[in-house]
């Protein structure tokens, strides 16, 4: 990452990091060096934790600047990630949204880092952004109602389900799963940081495509909200630490290009950026 690119993200996270209630925590995963560790972002400085991030962490008492640190996706590989079809109306349109939350899987492989590339790879030709409220679980959840899904959400980050649309949805090429058209490696950027005790259920989201504003709505629109889903998908499906959700993408999506800059941003989070290359 370059010293712009460094100014940047540390922008995006340092000057959300005001906004909110003061019990709003916010935690990254970073390497600076040889070091590889949890922080938490207090405006330009991050302050590095030990432990694990589910686990009750304590401080280290070191402090970097976050301009000089490499913010990584903030959870270690999970275990799953889920993420779901149509929960926004805005992105369905005139079709009636389902009774229950559609999710499907993307594999751990397709996590992509703050800063780093989406790379588009061969044979792809109409990959699009997504962008996406993501909910970390910070506790196990087997059959759980709305009140023990709630309390299995740690927090929620950024994302974008990077989608190739060709592979996805033509009659004549669509594959039968999702396996390649969403799970592509790199198809899967999160972050930058984990917004532990904000309100998830109203926040701003948009999408920026070179700077121009591409999706914008509320997650206050979601058709099933995060403690739905949670619920829902662990009547069949128990959910672990550090396991994601990707909730659903609002209104239309556009393809990406070779040389495209990518930022989603959830007001209260920050701006997940990543530039788009040919693989």
């Amino acid at each position: 990452m370059n010293r712009r690119e460094l100014f940047g993200a540390a922008l995006a996270a340092g000057a959300l990091s005001a906004q909110g209630s003061s019990r709003v925590v916010k935690y990254c995963r970073f390497r600076k060096g040889s070091t590889t560790a949890f922080g938490i972002v207090d405006g330009d400085t991050v302050r590095e934790l030990k432990g694990g991030l589910f686990a009750n962490p304590t401080e280290t008492g070191t402090r970097h600047k976050l301009a000089e640190v490499k913010l990584l996706f903030p959870i270690e590989r999970p275990s799953k990630i889920l993420a779901l079809a149509g929960n926004y109306q805005s992105h369905l349109g005139s079709a009636a949204p389902r009774t229950n939350p559609e999710p499907f899987y993307k594999p751990p492989s397709s996590l992509q880092n703050p800063e780093d590339n989406i790379v588009i790879p061969p044979g792809a030709k109409d990959v699009h952004f997504e962008c996406e409220l993501v909910i970390v679980i910070g506790k196990r959840a087997t059959r759980v109602d709305k009140a023990g899904a709630k309390a299995a959400i740690f927090g929620v980050t950024c994302g974008n389900d990077v989608s190739e649309r060709i592979w996805q949805n033509d009659p004549k090429i669509k594959d039968v799963q999702w396996w390649r058209a969403k799970g592509a490696d790199t198809f899967s950027p999160v972050g930058p940081v984990i917004a532990r005790g904000i309100d998830y259920g109203n926040l701003d989201i948009a999408t920026r495509l070179n700077g121009k504003v591409m999706q914008q709505d509320s997650t206050s629109h979601l058709v099933h909200d995060c403690d739905t889903v949670v619920s829902f998908i662990s009547q069949a499906v128990t959910l672990l630490p550090g396991d994601l959700i990707f909730t659903g993408t609002p209104g239309k999506t556009s393809p990406m290009k070779s040389g495209d800059v990518v930022e989603i941003d959830i007001k209260g989070i920050g701006v997940l950026r990543n530039k788009v290359v040919a693989g």
